[in-house]
């Protein structure tokens, strides 16, 4: 449990480029408070101690605004960025160096039974406000994009975005950065219509313009030979 705490200090000093020093982290980051209640709670509930568990995560609930289920299954170096509103149900599994942003909801969909909510994977963001519900496996290195709800497994080293969530960039590279600023498909397809669009019109401008001429020069003539 201490490792893990140390751990996760390691990684809100790495991760946060506001973040001064560990003393700072300690006392005023809900984020890494929350996951040292969530690893007391945690304890309590794998020696057969669930009540105590659940006074624990009640507490850090009120105290932080994050809510982490003490039967949750979490790995080292995780990092929750200001954290309020993050939700994190019992059968949620997170691996190692994850960083999780406020507003995140790990739950389950309410029609699953066992395992009813997501595995995520060793690297992933999640961005601010994103929704992962059931039991859904997101891969290493993936990222989540803000406010994105995502209800179907991710491969690895995928970017996600969108209501519902859909893969728009898939890369055999591992991501490391904390950038939230992810790519907008709906733009992007209109960005790529109105090129082809543009193009097109360049093409058929000069020739459509002949042919309408010619017709007219062609009434033009047949009306007159009518008349003679």
């Amino acid at each position: 449990m201490f490792d893990n705490i140390k751990a996760d200090l390691a990684a809100a000093l790495e991760k946060d480029p506001a973040a001064k020093n560990k003393l700072e982290i300690i006392l005023t980051y809900g984020g890494f408070r929350a996951l040292c209640s969530y690893r007391r709670a945690h304890w309590f509930y794998l020696h057969k101690m669930p009540l105590i568990a659940s006074l624990i995560s009640a507490r850090a609930r009120r105290k932080y605004g994050i809510d982490i289920h003490p039967a949750a299954k979490i790995g080292k170096r995780v990092f929750i960025d200001h954290g309020v509103g993050v939700v994190i149900g019992e059968t949620t599994e997170i691996g190692d160096d994850v960083t999780i942003y406020q507003g995140v909801t790990l739950g389950g969909t309410g029609k699953d039974v066992g395992k009813r909510h997501p595995t995520i994977k060793d690297g992933v963001m999640i961005s601010a406000g994103a929704k992962v519900l059931g039991p859904v496996v997101i891969g290493e290195h993936s990222k989540i994009g803000a406010g994105s709800v995502v209800l179907k497994d991710v491969p690895a080293h995928c970017t996600v975005v969108g209501v519902p969530g859909r893969i728009v960039r898939m890369r055999g590279e591992k991501y490391n950065d904390l950038d939230q600023k992810l790519p907008d498909p709906v733009l992007e397809e209109f960005e790529r219509i109105n090129k082809r669009l543009e193009t097109i019109e360049n093409k058929l401008e000069l020739p459509a313009c002949r042919f309408s001429i010619a017709q007219q020069i062609d009434k033009e003539v047949a009306g007159n030979g009518d008349d003679i």
